[in-house]
């Protein structure tokens, strides 16, 4: 009933969503190119679902194959637009456990988007809860080379319909061509991340 079709998941549906932003809230036209913003997730079943489960490798192990997946459907949703930002979270079905969650989330799935996206020196910001089909999520954005750009400082928030099933979780991977338009609360900016310390 529940097939592996990806790797050794079964995931029931994937999803895209797409943003582009032409001016701030205040109606300020962009201070250079909209800013591009993509998630990209999957309901995938949770095999923990109903279980405490211990020992969570089997969720663990061979989620790079989720990962290159995701790299793959990221680069084609932005469109030619570079990739400065990103973020992940999860959205666990009732049934299991927030842990159950992060099991998905862990530097083996989360190495392979990495590559897709041309590198990332910077830890990918992570958050994520136990929800109901159709609650929102919010994804943390931050500049992929350098944490502490606080243009790059961004949200986004998200839904998914019929997902997560209870015994689903929703893996998301969000990412932004840029930081936030007119930004303008000081400290470094991802200008002067090009050439630091290899950064760029």
């Amino acid at each position: 009933m529940f097939d592996a079709n990806v790797g050794r998941y079964h995931v029931r549906a994937w999803f895209t969503h797409v943003e582009e932003v032409l001016a701030t809230e205040a109606g300020m036209p962009a201070d250079g190119p909209p800013l591009r913003r993509v998630v990209v997730a999957a309901a995938v079943r949770n095999p923990f679902a109903g279980t405490f489960g211990e020992d969570l490798a089997a969720v663990v192990d061979g989620s790079d194959v989720l990962g290159h997946e995701f790299g793959a459907r990221a680069v084609a949703a932005m469109g030619g637009a570079g990739i400065q930002s990103y973020g992940k979270a999860c959205l666990v079905g009732v049934a299991g456990e927030y842990e159950h969650g992060n099991a998905f989330l862990t530097q083996v799935f989360a190495d392979p988007v990495r590559e897709a996206v041309g590198g990332g020196k910077a830890w990918v910001p992570s958050t994520g809860k136990v929800g109901c089909a159709g609650a929102t999520l919010d994804i943390p954005l931050a500049h992929k080379d350098a944490l502490y750009v606080r243009a790059n400082y961004d949200t986004v928030t998200v839904s998914f319909g019929g997902a997560p099933r209870p015994d689903e979780v929703v893996l998301a991977f969000a990412f932004a061509s840029r930081g936030r338009l007119h930004a303008r609360l000081g400290g470094l900016s991802a200008q002067d991340v090009v050439g630091r310390d290899g950064l760029r």
